[in-house]
């Protein structure tokens, strides 16, 4: 099906043009141009009026813990390790499959109407099988959001049981499931130690070597705490990240989460390597975990994109939140109002995080899928019009986004979530918790 979609503005090539249509075909843009002449051109498609918004392309939330969503709340104001087992512990032996599924779909309906067109979901909690990631999966696809499962791999005894497996069985899980779904346009599997805290050595060269076969990124969670760099100093005489390097897998692939408590030869090593970074800002805020060195990291070669982390640590999980967060925390930071820019972090919430991923969105550009949002340009946050893209980064509330297109489909319309009811989402967390009756 062929859709024209027409706007007071698109951005396209980092900047707006006026009065612009996309031409959609086959879940991908076909073509960008005037309006006037695309109407012309493609008389009888159907046609998207939106006339009074802009159109941007997707964000993409490029870390997340979905079923984290259902924990929002509980266990607030609390030291990370508080946090950590009043929270993230105690309800982990609650979560099967339909609780899994639920907060799937209650996280993946809110980042949608928060203008996210594609999600990496860093899952972890498996329950010895496959059952749970499918639940995941399934939930995506109910949807309509673009998923990257990184699935965890996990076997640090101390954490639930419901997080842990054999070196083997991760990875041939993990195998099984990219296999599967090889090929598909809306689901994705990469290989995800959790981290040199919750990972052995053999576990994160495992998945490693995974990534390499999959010819995927890997993702990790890397120094977020203090007590994590004390543990793999104790360990192994090394900081994390020269830890990792050891293991020799710091390299290209090397998708690393967090990045807080690094110092300066660790910086340029993971420059020198070619590693990116998925950084979570609120997260690291509502956590106290410390402030991550976003400029230095991109002097050094670092690419960097942006993750809202799980609900219950943030909590909000919009990743236009997170490139305002992202801007103002390093600017206060480094007392520098010139060290990072509304163009740097809008960047990391799109194309940047779309390369990361290898993914062909995050832009709009002929030849890539067809994900994109809409803002109403009327919206008071907006204003003034001259400013739009600054607006867009530094002022722009959730209400403003009207529209989301996924692959060329219209899963959010005028605000409203079309593919599931909230209302439907909202009884199925009212009714879990009843059922927990916790």
């Amino acid at each position: 099906m062929a859709t024209l979609f027409c706007a007071a503005r698109v951005y396209t090539n980092d900047t707006f043009q006026n009065d612009q249509a996309i031409y959609v075909e086959d879940e991908e843009i076909k073509e960008i141009g005037p309006k006037k002449s695309m109407l012309e051109k493609y008389k009888g498609v159907q046609t998207v009026d939106w006339s009074h918004k802009a159109i941007l392309p997707g964000t993409i939330n490029a870390h997340n813990h979905s079923f984290q969503s259902l924990l929002r709340g509980i266990a607030a104001d609390r030291p990370f390790l508080e946090w950590r087992d009043e929270a993230l512990y105690r309800y982990t032996p609650l979560l099967d499959e339909e609780a899994i599924y639920t907060g799937a779909l209650f996280a993946f309906g809110e980042m949608l109407k928060y203008g996210a067109t594609t999600v990496s979901d860093f899952f972890y909690v498996h329950n010895g099988g496959t059952a749970t990631d499918e639940a995941v999966i399934q939930a995506a696809r109910d949807i309509g959001i673009r998923l990257v499962l990184a699935r965890t791999m996990y076997d640090w005894d101390g954490a639930p049981t419901s997080y842990l497996e054999t070196v083997e069985k991760a990875v041939e899980r993990t195998r099984a499931l990219a296999k599967k779904y090889q090929g598909s346009e809306m689901v994705h599997i990469h290989p995800a130690p959790h981290s040199p805290h919750g990972a052995s050595p053999e576990m994160i060269k495992a998945g490693h070597r995974l990534a390499k076969e999959l010819d995927t990124p890997f993702h990790i969670h890397v120094a977020e705490e203090m007590f994590e760099v004390e543990e793999t100093l104790e360990k192994y005489g090394l900081r994390p990240v020269h830890y990792l390097d050891s293991l020799g897998v710091v390299d290209e692939r090397m998708l690393a989460i967090h990045l807080v408590w690094l110092e300066d030869s660790e910086i340029q090593l993971l420059g020198n390597k070619n590693a990116s970074l998925a950084y979570c800002p609120s997260s690291n805020m509502y956590l106290s975990d410390g402030v991550t060195n976003i400029p230095e990291l991109l002097q050094s070669g670092v690419r960097i994109t942006l993750g809202s982390d799980g609900a219950c640590s943030n909590n909000r999980i919009s990743v236009f939140e997170e490139m305002r967060m992202c801007s103002l925390l390093q600017k206060v930071t480094k007392l520098d109002g010139t060290c990072i820019t509304a163009k740097q972090v809008y960047d990391m919430g799109t194309k940047t995080g779309a390369e990361l991923l290898r993914l062909p969105v995050g832009e709009l550009k002929e030849g890539l899928k067809a994900d994109f949002v809409s803002v109403d340009l009327n919206d008071l946050s907006l204003s003034p019009k001259t400013e739009l893209f600054a607006n867009i980064v530094y002022s722009m509330q959730p209400n403003a986004i009207k529209d989301v297109v996924v692959n060329g489909k219209t899963i959010v319309e005028n605000g409203a979530l079309q593919s599931v009811s909230e209302q439907s989402i909202v009884k199925r967390v009212d009714d879990l918790f009843e059922k927990w009756n916790v």
